[in-house]
């Protein structure tokens, strides 16, 4: 009972932690890399769907009845977290990388790890590395579509 209390509270605690870093961001940048982000978070809530459906991984902890336990990480950590590696390291594409690579390692190598022990998710019929290599696609992607509506979209830099 204990562990679902924590994991109730950890989930909506992180993101309400990345949303209160958007000041922090600027303007320019929140204006310049959210609709890419945006993009890249729909395109994971819809990953969200089909990896339910092929047991990938699973949710055991609901925010609420009708709000999923992965709500507040694709709507928190990584939504936001998008926007500053964007900022951080878009137009350096092997800092980009890199930094994926260490968030994404320790994402798969640790945190899943430690929802597993407070009982919020685990991996179910995906493996670790096939986690990591998930990461890596997304994260090309993520760049692209930035890349794409740089070009398209002749935004401010």
């Amino acid at each position: 009972m204990k562990r679902l209390k924590v994991a109730r509270a950890l989930l909506p605690t992180l993101m309400i932690l990345s949303w209160l870093t958007i000041p922090l961001l600027g303007k320019k940048a929140l204006k310049r890399f959210l609709p890419a982000s945006m993009l890249m978070a729909i395109i994971v809530w819809l990953e969200g769907i089909l990896a339910k459906k092929r047991k990938w991984w699973w949710y055991y902890v609901k925010i609420h009845p009708k709000i999923p336990g992965r709500f507040p990480l694709t709507w928190g950590p990584f939504l936001i977290g998008s926007i500053w590696i964007l900022r951080l390291t878009y137009g350096k594409f092997k800092w980009y990388l890199l930094l994926n690579l260490v968030i994404d390692t320790i994402f798969t190598y640790k945190f899943v790890d430690t929802l597993k022990d407070l009982g919020i998710a685990s991996l179910v019929r995906l493996k670790k590395y096939q986690l990591s290599i998930l990461f890596f696609v997304k994260s090309l992607l993520l760049y692209g579509i930035q890349m794409i509506r740089e070009i398209i979209g002749n935004v401010e830099r």
